[in-house]
């Protein structure tokens, strides 16, 4: 196995000997061998023992055995102690995501602190499989069976290749002693019943049912690096971005084999769950214009013939515009000038811009965003329109409404952002000043 360990971490850049590592040693058998190894290969590395204090004398006696182990090796050690009830009560996590949240936070911290390369956990090929049978118990995608990777952010698992017979071996080979949990035995805890009812059974089945079940893992692993490879390709060519928004068309996904894969694994990165999928392609097929979807900070329409994806908006407060203002900022990337001038040659139709009549301008002006009961008198009618009729009239889509402005003069509402101003503060023959709005945008 030593031979082996270090072909693997050499041929596959897992670990680099000219390098320090931070190596997580609880004293059991699988961190004992990773440290061994690690130490008889000439590695630098040091070691960081959690003392979670949820076994008594047992916990402490696993730090007592990891500080001796450290020092027979003649390996730096850091521990720490966690109160890990009260931060579970705190937090209000389970148990073992405490632990997780506790360990994993201290980890990074002290690999910062001390200048090392990463975090060397002891995870292995049969947790490996422990893994992705929980995810798929689950439910679970295809990522789901990718398990655990060699290196992640600070994270390495120099032993994935690696099943517990081999480190069992090991470990006998070189007489290493280490230290028991007796938690791990208890199989009310999803991962122990994994470990000690599932994975025996597929020993009992075919002696190499593990290696196969991961040999298996690895193919499936193969063809979702190609779905998604071919997917960004799908992406890219039916998915628009306009405006702030993702607009997907209906016509990218009728018809389309593994049509709830394409939508989920697009939908999935803005927080949606592959449970309303479902309800979101029979509101597409059903034709339910206007139809919104909802997740952590994000929104999807169902619009006439597409989706459209957006971030949901925030309750802007009123802003004040002075007359000495040259302009305002209406989102962080869009900027209106304003001019006062004694006239425009040639007149700006764009309905981007606005060309009011000074006069009849009261100040400040206030830009909000428009509410229901708001009425104004379009360029070129001479009737009052709900913003909210014309809004529907000109087809904007749900998503985009919550977004739309109106510009105020007291209560009046002198230009509706986009879209056209009020017939009642446009200039004419009899304007002797101009207040002049035009929309630059810095991409």
């Amino acid at each position: 196995m030593l031979e082996r360990f270090i072909d693997h971490v050499r041929k596959n850049k897992i670990l680099d000997v000219q390098l320090p590592y931070l190596v997580a040693v609880s004293g059991g058998i699988d961190s004992v061998v990773l440290t061994h190894l690690l130490h008889r290969n000439g590695f630098n590395i040091t070691i960081a023992h959690c003392n979670f204090q949820l076994r008594g004398e047992a916990s402490d006696a696993d730090e007592k055995f990891v500080i001796n182990f450290a020092m027979q090796l003649g390996i730096p050690v850091h521990t720490k102690v966690f109160d890990t009830l009260g931060y579970m009560e705190e937090m209000g996590v389970s148990l073992q995501m405490a632990a997780r949240e506790l360990r994993y936070r201290w980890f990074e911290e002290l690999n910062t602190s001390l200048g090392t390369q990463g975090v060397l956990v002891a995870h292995h090929a049969d947790d490996q499989i422990e893994t992705v049978l929980l995810n798929l118990l689950r439910g679970t995608g295809i990522e789901g069976v990718y398990g655990m990777s060699s290196k992640r952010d600070f994270i390495r698992r120099p032993l994935l290749p690696f099943s517990r017979q081999e480190i069992l071996a090991y470990l006998n080979e070189n007489n290493l002693t280490w230290r028991e949990d007796s938690s791990n035995e208890k199989t009310v805890y999803k991962r122990n019943f994994v470990r000690h009812k599932l994975l025996p059974l597929f020993h009992q089945f075919d002696p190499k049912g593990p290696e196969l079940i991961q040999y298996s893992f690895d193919r499936i692993k193969d063809t979702g690096k190609a779905f998604f490879y071919l997917f960004d390709q799908w992406i890219s060519a039916n998915v628009i971005s306009k405006e702030g928004f993702e607009i997907m068309p209906f016509n990218s996904l009728l018809g389309a084999p593994g049509r709830s894969s394409l939508l989920f694994y697009w939908l999935s990165k803005k927080g949606f769950v592959y449970a309303q999928i479902e309800d979101i392609l029979c509101a597409i097929d059903s034709h339910e214009a206007g139809k919104q979807f909802l997740s952590e900070g994000w929104v999807l329409n169902i619009d006439r013939d597409s989706l459209l994806l957006g971030k949901q908006p925030e309750i802007d407060k009123p802003v004040e515009i002075d007359l000495e203002q040259n302009g305002f900022s209406l989102d962080g990337k869009t900027w209106y000038n304003c001019a006062k001038l004694d006239s425009v040659r040639p007149l700006d139709r764009s309905s981007e811009n606005a060309l009011l009549d000074l006069d009849l301008l009261d100040f400040p002006l206030t830009l909000r965003t428009w509410e229901q009961g708001d009425k104004f008198m379009p360029l070129g009618m001479h009737n009052f329109k709900k913003i909210s009729d014309y809004l529907i009239d000109n087809k904007v889509p749900l998503i985009k409404k919550n977004k739309v402005k109106v510009l105020c003069s007291k209560e009046k509402i002198v230009w509706l952002l986009g879209f056209r101003i009020d017939e009642r503060f446009k200039i004419s023959p009899s304007t002797r000043k101009v207040f002049y709005i035009n929309k630059h945008i810095d991409e």
